[in-house]
């Protein structure tokens, strides 16, 4: 394969008007996938398990308030909010998703975040800066609500960040794809790793630096639990540490998720995913025990550390990159089979000496990924505090399936909860087969299970639904 697929690639990105370091980050990638360097496997025999950190209950418990609250004075956040939630069949922003009501008023992602971030600022009297690494398309209807928040001000400092594109690549050819029917099917982000080098180009770096900012703290969007803390800012500040990652506990649910280890040899942290695993260590790698934290993909860093790191790397910082096998059409199969060339923002834990980790509690993890982990959400095992705070009363959640043939699109998941969704309080499981529509007033205890009649079914107001599916009126 030579090299004109990426000459090909580069030449449509500066015909979109992309810049030159979107490019060469492009062609770092590029050139990993054609020499087969792309998903390096970590192996087991090379490294050991990171254990013994300290934990956030414990942080809290001997931390000096006043030195916490002036680190989280000059502490920043930047937002991952480029997603469009695709893999629900959203068109727009995910953050612009109803997640819950509020004393009557319908929030989503983007209006908890602003209220986390505001209750922040008013209460601690901190300036707790606010930024969104927003796509092309995400960004109006982002700034259109950031706009409409009058309580929202910030001056200095900018709202927002656009992230880069890149071409999908034609997996038997190397060649950008061709897709007439919808051109913007043919580009994707570069994963969100992309964050580093989006950071370096933006000028935020040099902009938080002039207002005194020291530490930034950056997230997903579709994270509620990855709310404000000084209790973390202090923590991070005290550490003397340049790159810090939170990790919580593994759960079953959780096994097959990227996880922070350490190499035998150099002593460095490293993010393994699971795509870096051997097929012979599989098994270790799962094994929740041996390896007993995930990387929630919530990280801190020091300002002066990574402006001085991307401009050692001209602003490519030097990531794993990850291949993924897509076609250019998500929801069509038969489309073109493609390349999507990608980083991941936790991986940069390797190039930083003196990185480290916190284990933080479940409740600084609350992702939403699919309509599975929205109907937990947008549950009883939920109440949203007035300090916008997703609270439950011991965050283990009940494991959800449902039917992706009638709930996978978030349309069809509204349509078929057309007053809200049961109550899950009692639940331990919920696994939904078929097409069922709920009444009002539905609970689900134990493992609660719907089977496929072969006919759209319902489940009427006030219904119990368990092991044996809606349970008789009738004592047995």
């Amino acid at each position: 394969m030579s090299d004109a697929g990426f000459e090909q690639s580069a030449a449509k990105m500066r015909d979109k008007g992309l810049s030159e370091v979107a490019i060469s980050q492009f062609e770092r990638l590029y050139s990993a996938w054609r020499q087969d360097e792309s998903g390096d496997a970590i192996s087991e025999k090379n490294i050991k398990a990171l254990t013994d950190i300290p934990s956030v209950r414990d942080v809290h418990e001997s931390i000096d308030a006043d030195k916490a609250l002036e680190a989280f004075s000059k502490t920043a956040f930047l937002k991952l909010n480029g997603g469009l939630g695709t893999s629900m069949g959203l068109e727009g922003a995910k953050s612009m998703l109803p997640v819950r009501r509020h004393k009557a008023r319908q929030m989503r992602f983007l209006d908890i975040i602003l209220g986390q971030v505001l209750t922040a600022r008013k209460r601690l009297e901190v300036p707790l800066p606010l930024t969104f690494m927003n796509s092309f398309r995400t960004s109006a209807d982002t700034k259109r609500v950031l706009n409409r928040t009058k309580a929202f001000e910030q001056h200095d400092i900018p709202v927002e960040i656009i992230q880069h594109i890149e071409p999908k690549i034609l997996a038997d050819t190397g060649e950008p794809v061709d897709f007439p029917d919808n051109r913007d099917l043919e580009w994707c982000p570069p994963g969100h790793g992309d964050v580093f080098s989006t950071i370096h180009e933006s000028g935020l770096l040099e902009a938080l630096e002039e207002q005194g900012i020291e530490y930034l703290f950056i997230s997903n969007s579709d994270n509620l639990g990855a709310r404000p803390s000084r209790t973390l800012a202090g923590h991070f500040a005290e550490s003397g540490s340049s790159f810090m990652v939170e990790v919580a506990k593994r759960t079953n649910a959780d096994r097959k998720g990227g996880h922070i280890v350490v190499d035998k040899h150099s002593g460095q942290l490293l993010l393994r995913e699971m795509s870096q695993v051997r097929p012979g260590d599989k098994r270790a790698a799962t094994n929740i025990k041996k390896h007993p934290y995930f990387n929630t993909n919530s990280i801190w860093v020091r300002v002066d550390a990574l402006k001085e790191k991307l401009d050692e790397y001209d602003g490519v910082l030097p990531l794993p990159v990850i291949c993924n096998d897509k076609t250019v059409d998500p929801s069509d199969p038969d489309s073109p089979a493609v390349i999507q060339l990608e980083t991941a923002m936790g991986s940069a834990i390797n190039l930083f000496d003196d990185a480290t980790c916190i284990e933080v509690d479940r409740m600084r993890f609350l992702p939403v990924k699919t309509t599975d982990d929205l109907l937990i959400m947008r549950s009883d095992r939920f109440h949203l505090t007035d300090s916008f705070e997703m609270e439950d009363g011991n965050y283990i959640f009940p494991n959800v399936e449902l039917d992706e043939r009638y709930y996978k699109n978030i349309n069809d998941f509204n349509e078929r909860f057309p007053y809200s969704v049961p109550s899950l309080a009692a639940a331990n499981s919920v696994t939904i087969k078929g097409d069922w529509t709920f009444g009002q007033n539905v609970s689900m205890f134990g493992d609660a299970v719907l089977e496929d009649l072969g006919y759209p079914s319902y489940v009427p107001n006030g219904e119990y639904v368990g092991p044996q599916g809606i349970e008789p009126d009738e004592w047995l």
